[in-house]
Order: C-alpha cells, then sequence, then structure tokens
C-alpha cells in the first residue's frame, strides 16, 4: 500500500453551540481568510453542540484568529479556541493500525494486515483508508451492514442499489451475499473509483457497477428500477428531500435501509418517508448513530 505523508501543520478548534451559530462563524472565518491557506470545517456532534476546525498550511496569527472568531461569537468563545501543532506523519499507516476488524453479522470489514482473522464462517470486505468516506468503522456504515445481513436472512432481493456508496461497502456485502448485480453510485467522482477499484480487489469487480451520478439522474437508474432494496447512508437533509424520488424508485413490497442520522434527526425522516408511502420497520442505534430499515407496502 503506498504511504501518505502529510507535512508539519496546524490547527485551531473550538465547540460551538447550534448549526445556525457555526455557520456564522464560519462565514466570517472563509470571508476573511485566504482558502488557499486554511481549510475550515465543521461537524454536528451527537450532543447537537458543533465542532469548528481549522487546518492551517503555516503556522497562523494565534490572535488575529482569536480576533475574529471573537467577532462573530464573542470573546469567550475566542477564548477555548485551541491550537495544535501537528507533525509530519504517515496517516495511512497510522490509521491502519487503529482499525481492528469490525463484525456485523456475516460480515467483516477489515483491512489488509487482517485478512487472515476472518473466521472462514463471515464474509470478509477488505477496505483499505481512501480518499472516499466508509471504512465499516463508522457506526453509520455498521449498522446499514447489520440490517442489511438481517433482510438477506429473510429475503433475497434481485435488483439492489447501493445509493452515496463511499469506498462501496454495502455494494460489496450485498454482492458477496447474493452474488448478484448491485448497482452503486455516488455524487463524487473520486468515490465512484474507489468503490469500483474496492469491488475488484473483493472478487466482486464483475457484479458491483460503480457510476457518478446526483440523486436519480443517471440512465442506469431508470434501466434498472424499481428496486427491491436501496442501501442509502447519506445525511438526514438529501435523505429528506430524496424521499419522493427514493419511493418512485422502489418496487411495491420493497425495502429501504437508511442511515447516516443523529438519534434527534430520525423521527422527522420516518416521517417525511411515510407521507410517500415507506413505513418504518426496525431502528438501531449504533455508535450513537441511528439505521432504519424501512418498507414499501404492496
Amino acid at each position: 500500500m503506498t504511504s501518505f505523508t502529510t507535512p508539519a501543520t496546524s490547527s485551531a478548534t473550538f465547540s460551538i453551540g447550534t448549526e445556525h451559530d457555526a455557520r456564522r462563524v464560519v462565514d466570517v472565518l472563509e470571508e476573511a481568510l485566504d482558502p488557499g491557506d486554511v481549510a475550515i470545517a465543521a461537524f454536528e456532534r451527537p450532543d447537537l453542540r458543533w465542532d469548528v476546525t481549522l487546518h492551517f498550511a503555516e503556522a497562523p496569527d494565534q490572535a488575529a484568529i482569536r480576533d475574529l472568531i471573537a467577532l462573530s461569537a464573542g470573546e469567550d468563545l475566542a477564548a477555548t479556541v485551541l491550537f495544535q501543532d501537528i507533525e509530519a506523519k504517515d496517516w495511512v499507516k497510522a490509521s491502519l493500525e487503529g482499525l481492528i476488524p469490525v463484525p456485523a453479522g456475516r460480515f467483516v470489514v477489515h483491512g489488509h494486515h487482517d485478512r487472515d482473522r476472518v473466521p472462514p464462517n463471515k464474509l470478509g470486505i477488505e477496505i483499505e483508508a481512501a480518499l472516499a468516506f466508509g471504512t465499516g468503522h463508522h457506526g453509520t456504515t455498521r449498522g446499514c451492514l447489520l440490517l442489511l445481513d438481517d433482510v438477506l436472512r429473510r429475503r433475497s432481493p434481485r435488483r439492489v442499489l447501493d445509493l452515496g456508496a463511499g469506498t462501496g461497502v454495502l455494494a460489496i456485502a450485498a454482492a458477496k451475499a447474493l452474488r448478484q448485480h448491485i448497482l452503486a453510485s455516488d455524487i463524487d467522482p473520486r468515490s465512484a473509483v474507489v468503490a469500483a477499484e474496492n469491488a475488484h480487489h473483493n472478487g466482486v469487480g464483475n457484479l458491483v457497477e460503480s457510476i457518478c451520478a446526483k440523486g436519480f439522474s443517471a440512465p442506469q437508474f431508470r434501466a434498472r428500477a424499481p428496486f427491491d432494496l436501496i442501501l442509502a447512508n447519506i445525511l438526514a437533509n438529501p435523505l429528506r428531500q430524496m424521499a419522493p424520488t427514493m419511493a418512485a424508485h422502489l418496487a411495491p413490497g420493497g425495502l429501504l435501509i437508511l442511515s447516516g442520522l443523529l438519534p434527534h434527526q430520525a423521527a422527522s425522516v420516518v416521517a417525511t418517508y411515510r407521507s410517500v408511502g415507506v413505513v418504518l420497520v426496525r431502528r438501531l442505534r449504533i455508535d450513537g448513530w441511528i439505521a432504519l430499515l424501512m418498507h414499501r407496502p404492496g
């Protein structure tokens, strides 16, 4: 596996109360700072607060950064900003050192270094660190795999879609278990390539068709719909927005596995899908994230 060593850099991190607060601070920072010198990320935590992190190409003027944050969020919050120097590091090697095989029903997600640790009665899915999300170690991916395993113990869906496939973990799992064609799509071109490479590496390259597409716009969806099973590990807002289209591409009697949801978001997602005729079957909570199994009666 190729080494990927990042140069030494710096970061600044703070937490803030709401999405509105976080967006206000980020807007001020993005307007004031050169995007070539700093990258800014904001993520919601399970406790509903938001973490904001700035990554600097060079050591920043700490006083100036605090002044910018104080301008939009107050001096008390600015005083909490934590600045850190990040040493040069081989992040691929470091990430693999902390990734142990993850069991999820009949599936085990693992790296190359743990290939020999997969029990013979399990389906191993080998995924290495990559420039796409979804190694199987995140609670959303594991929740989807557990629900997928549960579904496949009772059904053998013929037409399966992995929407927002990332590294292709779910598509690979479905292909290995069903030994049939799976359509995988992602809005990010790099993710679509990574998913195809991972499917080939896992021996199901001939079964997983990985495409780059926004929503359900590609002709492959029209050619293969309606689907008996759709897997969508994305985020709450796009899942709500796509509910009518998702339902339209789901066969009567078909199943949806949805994730990427925090606990407080699940009820609104369930309600949105119920309004388009798709009802909740099971709700699973893993590591602070929610995965939903839903059904279109018919």
